[in-house]
């Protein structure tokens, strides 16, 4: 069984986050360069969500499973999902029933000890660079979801909010 509370709470983080950004003075701040702005962020992780249920849902339907994040990298599919999302409060919705159907089919009695173990395929990619290629247990990729994932995203929206970033800055 997989505790889901950390995922929960990393959701929970990055929505909170996501509403700081459309509660400040400038609800679409513009990013340093080279950076996502918000809505950009939010599909990303939109996207990245839906491959781990991809994923999760593959294990449990006993189907050959790979995790691939390139897709969730896509300049294209990215404002694809915005658009098909309606921008940000879509994207807010979208992730928040994604969150609720991750930790619904990751955690509780989905899926035993046996199948949290699989290993899956892992191709992971960061500002073009290869972090991971090579197989990883299905728990690992969802508790990296937890731990690094959300967690750097979320951080990422609050560089957007001026006032959070300068107070992040002098800690």
């Amino acid at each position: 069984m997989l505790d889901t509370a950390p995922l929960q709470d990393a959701y929970r983080a990055l929505l909170d986050a996501a509403a700081d950004v459309a509660d400040a003075d400038d609800p679409s701040p513009a990013p340093p360069d080279g950076e996502w702005n918000v809505d950009q962020v939010l599909a990303h992780v939109s996207l990245v969500s839906a491959a781990t249920i991809a994923a999760v849902a593959g294990v449990a339907a006993g189907a050959n499973t790979t995790y691939d994040n390139r897709i969730a990298l896509d300049a294209w599919t990215i404002e694809q999902t915005i658009a098909h999302a309606g921008g940000s409060p879509g994207l807010r919705d979208r992730i928040s029933g994604q969150a609720a159907a991750l930790c619904a089919l990751a955690g509780g009695t989905t899926l035993t000890d046996a199948e949290l173990g699989t290993l899956v395929p892992v191709r992971l990619l960061s500002n073009d660079t290869l972090l991971v290629d090579q197989p990883m247990s299905l728990r690992d990729v969802v508790t990296g979801l937890a731990e690094v994932e959300l967690p750097g995203h979320t951080k990422q929206l609050l560089a957007l909010v001026p006032d959070r970033a300068v107070a992040e800055a002098t800690r």
